[in-house]
Formats: C-alpha cells, structure tokens, sequence
C-alpha cells in the first residue's frame, strides 16, 4: 500500500480540494491481490487502490469508454511469424498503467482509507485516472498512443492496437493490450532503444523474452512453440473440483443434441455461466473445445440440468490433457490456406446452421471460428456457401495485416469446400434463381473470386479440417482432424 502511495504522489494523481457545490465525490477501496507466475509459484503481492467507478455518471464524469485491445489472433499471427523468420520477441508491463491516462472531466473521489490528512472536508480532485474509473483504460491508450506515435510508430489499419515502425529492413511491431506489451521485431537495437524510452516516460517492466502474455504459455522447442493455457486450465480443473471425474476423449458426446426446454432450470445458472464463460477464454489455443463451447453458450440465458452436465464433459475432456494448446511450426512457409464447413439445420429449436472455420499459416493454425449462424438457409449447398462468406471475410481482413507486416501473401489464397454446389454457386452467377434470397453480403465471395483473393478448391468430407469446429465428432475422428491441425503436435508432458 505505501509503494502504490509513493506511485500516486509521483504521478501527482490528484489535488486536496474543498468539495464544490453540485458535485459529488466518488468512493474508493483497496484491492489486494497475490501475483503468480506461469508455474504457480507467488511472484508478489500487490494492493491497488480501486475508484468504484459504478458510481459514476455518464455526461457528467465520464464520457466515451471504449478502449481497443489487440486480437488474439494479431497475437497468433506475430508469433507464428516470428518463430518462422527467426524474429526477436520480447514482452513488458506497465507498472500503475492506468494512473498515467490524463483526465479532462471533473471528477472527485473520497479520500483513500489510509491518507493521513488535516482536513476531514478535502477530496480529491483527480488530475490522472485511476483503476475502477469506466474511462481509465481510454485515456491510458490515448496516452501510450500519443507517446509511440511522437517515436514514429504508427497504427495498423487492421488492428488499432498493433503500432508498427518500418524503416528500410529495420522492422519493429508493437502489440499492445491494456498494460501488456509485446515488442516484435528485427531491429534489435531499435527495440532496445524503445524500452528505454518507455521506460522514462511510464516506469515499465522488462520481462524478457515472451513467456506468458494474458494467460497464453508460450514454450519454445527446437522446431517452434507450443502454445497453451495450462495453468488457466489446471487452475479451472481445480475450481470446479474435477479431480475425482473420469477421463473422456472427445469434448462432447457425438449423440447429444441439447434443448433449450429440456430438463430441469438450475438453481443457480450464474455458476453455469462462470464455467462456460472461462471455457470461451481457453478457444484462445484450444480449437478442439470452440464447437462444444458454442454450443453450451446457447443456453446461457436459462441453462438447465442437461447443459451443466454436457459442461462438466468438457472438463473431464479438458483433465485428460490440460497442456494441450497450439502448435507454431518455424517451418518457413508462410502460405496461407482456409477450410470451413457447416453443419445443416444443426440447432434442435431454431433449425439454424453451424459454420465453421480454420485458417493455417503454412501447416499452423492461426484463426479459427465456431459460430450458428444467424438466419435458416434453406438448403445445404446455402448454408456452405454462407460458411464460405464467413472465411472468405477473416481472408480479406487477414491479407491487409499480413501486408502490413511486410509479408506478401501468395495469391489467390485456397479455401476448401465439400460442397461442389456452394462451389458453383460462387463460381456461376447462373444460379441466381437458387439464390435470391441470399443476402447481397454473401455474393462478395463472387467478387473476391473473380478478383484473385481466393481460389475455391473441393475437398472430401473426410479430409475436411474444419469439421471439428461444426459438430462433435466421435473420438477416433476427433483425434485425427487435430493431428492433422497439429493441435497435438509436438507430444506435451
């Protein structure tokens, strides 16, 4: 509590001032907290103070509140090209991020529990944000964006929280996620350069070379780097208290189709949605649950018996190998294929489809999606078609990050149907008597085609990666699709 103080005092965070008239100071408490490392040990122990921003008035003390974060799968791709061209990868972290975001709104706080002062009647009139403000995490981008861009670095297109400065061969990304930084690059001097200067202007922490960022273990091995959540996954496995369960092989029993009306309600469905909620955080590396997880997340407005059971299956799926994750080969083809698939009429209530999708860089998985789709299509080769749509837009978006991370994507890019009707209709706009009904967005993948983006391919049921993601899948299949998406790739311990 006295090191945050000292940061406070430092960053002269706040002025004592008599409360005015009209105005109303908001709470604050302290938050403690104790740090782990990726192993479990205890790295420090942490006391924060926290505003109760809940409190708070829209228009009055607060205005906008968005604040970009990098995609996860910005994350993928940076690691999977630098583990392919030998790039360097480093990671920081902003000690008292949040206090360096200024504030333009009037905004008064209480004075924290522990603050000796004279004057019971003072406030404090906030001059930077503090942590629990809705606004905080916005202004603290605004200013880490200010000062990297007065460096030269500018903002991707793509994704707003990627900053890049390219100067000759001299190439530096910078990804940024509220107070986690990973630093990229070839320019080793560059890079150390730009630690520094962090460093003066906000007091970061070097934390070497890239191991653990949000959860994601990050373990290098001679032929490239495997990916996973295990300690979020053993950490959850233990919350749920899983040790005494079974082990299953495949997330989701291949006969269940679960209702939304069948079975009793549970009692207490907030603990339903904490574990499907922490589910949808482990798809981040675990591809081979995302299809179960979209599934159980229909449920969440009134999950019942049924749907808790079919969660607690993927627990005792996830026990049988709480280390699997990602596997990022430094294979250097950087050549980039699609496979997608639907599952027709798959939802037992509404008669929607399920699309899946998978996108490998070389033989690595960098994106991937498992989602029902929003309207009934009335035919198979229609829900494929709609699938293709799907790919063919994270293709699109995925092309222009990838140029702008100076690597020329060889065109046209392949994406795998089993559809040979969903082929044709992209291909020949004859069918149009077929497809009138068909919204106009999905006839870009016509567009994208003619132009040279993509190159639509058949490929048999069998062979078709992106199964996985549409349906469960018996146990002998389900193993087979992620030796070949080498998800299991190289064995762990």
């Amino acid at each position: 509590m006295t090191s945050e103080f000292e940061a406070l005092y430092a960053n002269n965070t706040w002025d004592l001032v008599k409360l005015p008239i009209g105005k109303k100071a908001i709470g604050c408490r302290w938050v403690y907290k104790i740090k782990h490392k990726a192993d479990g040990t205890v790295e420090r122990l942490k006391a924060r103070l926290v505003v109760k921003g809940y409190t708070q008035q829209a228009g009055i003390d607060y205005n906008e509140t968005f604040s970009p974060v990098v995609k996860m799968t910005t994350i993928r791709i940076l690691i999977s090209m630098a583990v392919k061209k030998g790039w360097n990868l480093y990671q920081l972290d902003v000690n008292n991020a949040f206090l360096h975001g200024d504030l333009y709104e009037e905004v008064y706080m209480d004075t924290p529990p522990g603050l000796m002062i004279d004057d019971t009647g003072l406030v404090c009139r906030l001059k930077k944000s503090l942590y629990g403000l809705k606004h905080a995490s916005r202004q603290w981008y605004d200013k880490l964006a200010q000062v990297l861009c007065s460096r030269g670095y500018s903002h991707s297109e793509s994704d707003y929280s990627l900053f890049y400065r390219k100067i000759g061969s001299s190439l530096v990304f910078v990804a940024v996620y509220v107070d986690d930084i990973v630093l990229i690059g070839t320019d080793v001097e560059e890079i150390t350069s730009l630690k520094g200067y962090l460093h003066d202007k906000f007091k970061i922490k070097d934390l070497g070379r890239l191991q653990y960022f949000l959860g994601l273990e990050i373990s290098y091995k001679d032929c490239g780097v495997l990916i996973s959540q295990r300690k979020f996954t053993l950490d959850l496995l233990k919350e749920f208290e899983c040790s005494s369960y079974t082990l299953v092989t495949s997330p989701l029993e291949s006969t269940v189709k679960l209702k939304a009306s069948e079975g009793l309600l549970l009692k207490d469905p907030t603990h339903y949605r904490k574990l499907v909620g922490k589910l949808n955080f482990l798809t981040n590396t675990r591809m081979d649950i995302a299809f179960s997880v979209q599934h159980l997340s229909q449920s969440l407005q009134n999950p019942r018996e049924p749907h808790l059971k079919a969660a607690y299956y993927v627990l005792r799926y996830l026990k049988n190998d709480p280390c699997l994750g990602i596997y990022l080969s430094n294979n250097t083809d950087c050549s980039i294929t699609a496979y997608c698939d639907s599952d027709w009429a798959a939802c037992p209530d509404t008669r929607k489809s399920v699309s899946g999708y998978v996108v490998l860089m070389g033989d690595s998985p960098i994106s991937w999606k498992s989602k029902k789709q929003t309207t009934i299509s009335l035919s198979s080769a229609e829900v494929e078609y709609r699938a293709i749509r799907k790919v063919v837009g994270e293709i699109v978006w995925l092309e222009r990050l990838l140029t702008e991370l100076n690597m020329t994507c060889t065109l046209p890019i392949s994406v795998f149907c089993d559809s040979q009707a969903a082929i044709h209709i992209a291909r020949n706009p004859v069918f149009h008597e077929r497809t009138k009904h068909i919204e106009v967005d999905c006839h870009f993948v016509r567009d994208k085609l003619q132009g040279g983006l993509i190159a639509l391919h058949h490929i048999p049921t069998g062979d078709q990666l992106a199964d996985v993601l549409t349906k469960a899948l018996p146990n002998i299949k389900h193993s087979h699709i992620l030796h070949k998406l080498f998800v299991s790739f190289p064995p762990t311990t």
